[in-house]
């Protein structure tokens, strides 16, 4: 005896398909839905540590790391610590400093800008070291490019940041270009936030001449924005 071996009917192959697209759309529709929290995410941060910036100078009237006042103002313990430049109106250091582990004497004023904002009540936890962004980049402040010079943007006609900055690091091409251009004109070396494309993680901030952000799904940025 013979078997008549059957196969799927065009009906049950389109349910089938129809079944996996709704299935591919739901998991690009979580994925997109990701990106754009870690985008919102992203955007908070800046704006979060702005607002706590000009809190604690309207309460102290000093710029936090900078404040000359900080030893004397928390002196339980932990102590605080001042640098040696406090008020001078220059947070010395650089974003990417590695705040855990530096020596409490040697303590650049980039790592004593979180621990002073924390005991001041304006930033969640305790200590010195920078908090991460969404994309698990350092999060961290400097002036200029942290040697006394502009940072991202030095050509003529294009000023570079001279003064504080705010910097987040390893965001992903389509986070970096959406945050530019929702918080500014989503050009990479214009405006108040601007950019520098990373070859290694939480880079060094640069004197970057020129550039232009490129959404390859690979390419990682560092922002910066004026306070």
């Amino acid at each position: 005896m013979k078997r008549n071996q059957q196969g799927f009917t065009l009906v049950e192959i389109a349910i089938v398909l129809v079944i996996i697209g709704l299935l591919l759309g739901g998991i690009l529709k979580g994925q997109e839905m990701i990106t754009q929290a870690k985008i919102k995410n992203v955007v908070a941060d800046f704006s979060g540590v702005s607002a706590a910036y000009y809190g604690y100078q309207d309460r102290y009237r000093a710029i936090p790391g900078d404040d000359p006042n900080a030893a004397t103002r928390w002196a339980t313990a932990p102590a605080a610590i001042s640098s040696a430049t406090s008020g001078d109106g220059v947070v010395t250091g650089t974003y990417n400093n590695a705040c855990q582990t530096v020596a409490v004497a040697a303590t650049p004023e980039t790592c004593l800008w979180w621990d002073e904002l924390r005991r001041a009540g304006f930033v969640a936890g305790n200590g010195a070291s920078q908090p991460f962004n969404a994309v698990a980049g350092i999060l961290g402040v400097q002036t200029g490019d942290g040697a006394g010079s502009t940072a991202l943007g030095t050509a003529a006609g294009v000023g570079g940041f001279a003064g504080l900055i705010i910097c987040s690091a390893n965001l992903p091409d389509k986070i970096a270009i959406a945050v530019d251009t929702q918080m500014d004109d989503g050009i990479m070396i214009s405006g108040t936030v601007r950019g520098q494309l990373q070859t290694t993680p939480n880079p060094a901030i640069l004197a970057v001449a020129a550039g232009t952000y490129a959404e390859t799904g690979t390419n990682i940025y560092t922002l910066c924005r004026s306070l």
